[in-house]
């Protein structure tokens, strides 16, 4: 029988056609369905779930906000709880790192934050053109689309974009190849045919192109040919940051300070929409309304960040990340990776990525899982990397349930 969701609901729909069940409860590192079967999750929101699902400290601060009347929409007006985020967020992550940075509540999603920091850019330097980097994906909204490499999502925009350089990011068939290098050629040869840009907008690890992680001296030396330049360097850490790679930005392993930093899904905590736009003061060319939305700055979700916050320091999450990420991966190098020849495991903190080279054998991998209790995903090129990215806040016995699931599915597909 035809179900509600595929009578009216869009053909645009997506993990429902991976996760086919409805969901009715999610605590921690575990989801639910209508029938009571548990399901370890490893999927975690697509990472806007770092601690876990109805977190009871962050749950117990927004059920008190509710329930003394606190204020829930208010756009960019001043409210009680953004002072509280701007202070806390400042004396806990900014002050510490030694980073200077004003803050933009922009539009909930993580999308409309990569819209503003192209926007942005482009504004204060008075430039158009922006570099990218092959396998990068950075949201579905035109302009975010516009440096997403998948040219079935720029074929959906509609439009011609230009002014996007795409260049090599150092993984894979491009591994030995000095992008560095020659985007200084492209600058500085007059007949190039590139300008120069706005920007330069990168992932540090990127997550939807098959978990492939930036050489930290590749990044000292792209940050160096930036400043020399005078070319931004926005880092989109919607995915690999607030904690994901072992630091509550995926950029400090590099010793780098990027000019621009978007942060989204996780930032509030609690799965709740919140965005920001990070930037250096002098770079704050905005004036009042260029950049607006009715959804920005949304009041439950300064509640929640402001408790996520605290709750990193109470769990010393940034510790307890790699710990639990290196016990992962040894389990993953030591029991999944040999049982083919095809797979090999890479990643970082809390955030593997087990290549399959071999879209169906994923395909039919995450299947078996999803029978057998686990949810998990699939990212790359062609989808043929399975995605380990549970809760931060996963029991270790748990995780290592999860892990003997997706072990056992590799040995049953291979």
């Amino acid at each position: 029988m035809e179900s509600i969701f595929e009578k009216l609901e869009s053909e645009v729909r997506g993990y429902c056609r991976s996760f086919p069940t409805v969901f009715t409860k999610a605590k921690n590192a575990a989801m639910y369905d209508e029938n009571g079967k548990e399901y370890i999750d490893f999927f975690a929101g697509a990472g806007a779930l770092n601690y876990g699902h109805n977190n009871d400290y962050i749950k117990a601060k927004i059920i008190e906000y509710l329930e003394n009347d606190g204020i829930t929409h208010a756009l960019d007006m001043y409210t009680n709880p953004q002072k509280r985020f701007l202070e806390v967020f400042e004396e806990k992550i900014l002050k510490p790192k030694g980073l200077n940075y004003k803050i933009q509540f922009c539009g909930p999603t993580g999308a409309n934050s990569v819209e503003a920091a192209l926007k942005l850019a482009r504004k204060a330097k008075k430039r158009q053109g922006i570099f990218a980097f092959t396998g990068s994906f950075h949201g579905m909204s035109m302009g975010a689309s516009s440096v997403t490499s998948n040219t079935d999502y720029q074929a959906n925009i509609g439009t011609q974009t230009t002014g996007v350089t795409f260049l090599p990011f150092p993984f894979g068939f491009y591994e030995s190849f000095d992008t560095i290098a020659y985007m200084e050629e492209l600058l500085k040869d007059p007949n190039s045919g590139v300008a120069k840009p706005a920007a330069v907008i990168i992932e540090t690890v990127q997550c939807d192109g098959g978990i492939c992680i930036a050489p930290e001296e590749w990044l000292v030396r792209l940050r160096a040919l930036c400043d020399k330049y005078d070319i931004l360097l926005i880092a989109d850490d919607v995915q690999a940051g607030c904690g994901r790679t072992g630091e509550f930005f995926s950029f400090e392993r590099a010793g780098i300070v990027p000019d621009i930093v978007t942060v989204s899904k996780s930032i509030s905590g609690y799965g709740l929409p919140m965005a920001l736009v990070l930037m250096k003061p002098e770079l704050d060319v905005w004036k009042p309304g260029d950049h607006t939305g009715t959804f920005r700055g949304f009041q439950l979700a300064f509640i929640g960040a402001v408790a996520a916050l605290e709750l990193r320091e109470q769990l010393n999450i940034d510790k307890e990340t790699k710990r639990k990420g290196a016990i992962a991966y040894k389990y993953m190098k030591e029991n999944i990776e040999p049982l083919s020849d095809k797979i090999s495991v890479r990643g970082i903190g809390m955030l593997y990525g087990i290549d399959c080279h071999d879209t169906v054998l994923s395909k039919a991998i995450v299947t078996e899982c999803f029978e057998n209790g686990l949810i998990i995903e699939r990212t790359g090129r062609n989808d043929e990397v399975i995605k380990f990215l549970p809760p931060l806040i996963i029991e270790e016995d748990r995780m290592l349930k999860g892990l003997e699931i997706l072990k056992n599915a590799v040995a049953k597909c291979v």
